[in-house]
């Protein structure tokens, strides 16, 4: 199969990985009254929120709390947790769909914030739920290529807007079943936040090892989720086939060259608990080592895997072997190793 290379990682280890939560929940009931009539004059039954993505509430910032800002404090709070100082960071990326312009980038407003130096390198990355693991191995490599000793990635996801204005639009007279279908999965997205300290192994042996990854695109299918600030439509369906079977795909051209028949813990982005089930069913492995994150959260993009892992360390055991993975619109997908 043709795609991507994999990649190895030499010296870069996770010093610390934080969460921080968004404070005002909102239940998929609240949705499903909100637009009960909709669904009585389409055909729709209530409840589907809950009963086919597993969403039993999501979380919302406050008006007044930026995307930046909540990129910043979940910076803070890992920066904060792994010892290391401001003016140590040599690379800050924001990984964060959730953006309010298109220029200048989310991340100068973080490194403003969090008082980074002005010999920090900071940029955003954009590559849809994936960002994240994408930020993982850009910064690792700089740290293997000894250009940075330390790098700051940050997340910050928010629906509040988005949901909001989906909600008010489905609840009109005139929206049919097609449009309720190819919205649904804007309802599904959750707020939240998170960030990740990486550094030099030699100078921290109590960090978590990155050991490498692989990543595959499968861009054929880049027109099955499309969203902005105000609208997300998804083909849910064949947006669910193409990803498994890229997934999948990934997986095979991976297990053998990392030895991944061992894996402990499988710490993924989520769209929904059928998802997650069919990847742990397809890949032969138990959906308890899914840890989730998703049912009372919702999807929160490429803050998921970071957030997840945070929300989930006490369950990790020294030495469990922890595969990340994600797959982003578009289609892109990776997996990446972390020994805890």
């Amino acid at each position: 199969m043709s795609g991507n290379a994999s990649f190895r990682i030499q010296h870069a280890t996770v010093l610390s990985v934080c969460a921080v939560e968004a404070p005002i929940v909102m239940t998929s009931a609240a949705f499903d009254e909100r637009l009960a009539d909709t669904y009585q004059r389409v055909g729709a039954r209530p409840g589907m929120l809950e009963r086919l993505a597993g969403v039993v509430e999501r979380r919302w910032w406050p008006e007044d709390v930026s995307f930046a800002d909540a990129a910043a404090m979940a910076g803070a709070k890992a920066l904060a947790e792994s010892g290391i100082q401001p003016e140590q960071v040599g690379l800050m990326i924001n990984s964060s769909v959730s953006r309010s312009y298109l220029e200048p980038s989310t991340a100068v407003a973080i490194h403003h914030q969090l008082g980074l130096p002005s010999s920090c390198l900071n940029f955003d990355v954009a590559n849809a739920c994936l960002g994240f693991l994408n930020a993982i191995q850009l910064a690792a490599t700089m740290i293997d290529a000894g250009q940075i000793e330390y790098a700051l990635l940050v997340d910050g996801e928010g629906s509040r807007y988005t949901q909001e204005t989906t909600l008010s639009r489905l609840e009109g007279a005139d929206t049919t079943a097609q449009q309720l279908r190819s919205q649904f999965a804007t309802l599904t997205l959750g707020s939240g936040a998170a960030a990740m300290v990486l550094g030099r192994a030699d100078r921290h042996p109590e960090g978590h090892r990155l050991v490498g990854g692989v990543s595959r695109a499968g861009t054929e299918h880049h027109d099955l989720c499309v969203g902005d600030l105000d609208r997300m439509r998804t083909d849910t369906k064949r947006l669910f086939d193409a990803g498994l079977e890229l997934a999948v795909a990934t997986w095979r051209a991976a297990v053998t060259e990392f030895d991944w028949s061992g894996v402990d813990w499988f710490v993924a982005h989520q769209t929904s608990v059928v998802h997650i089930n069919a990847m742990a069913r397809t890949l032969g492995v138990d959906p308890d080592r899914f840890p989730l994150t998703l049912p009372h959260y919702g999807n929160m993009g490429p803050a998921a895997v970071p957030f997840t892992l945070a929300r989930h360390a006490e369950s990790f055991r020294s030495n469990d072997r922890i595969v990340m993975l994600g797959i982003g619109s578009g289609l892109n997908t990776s997996y990446a190793e972390l020994i805890w």
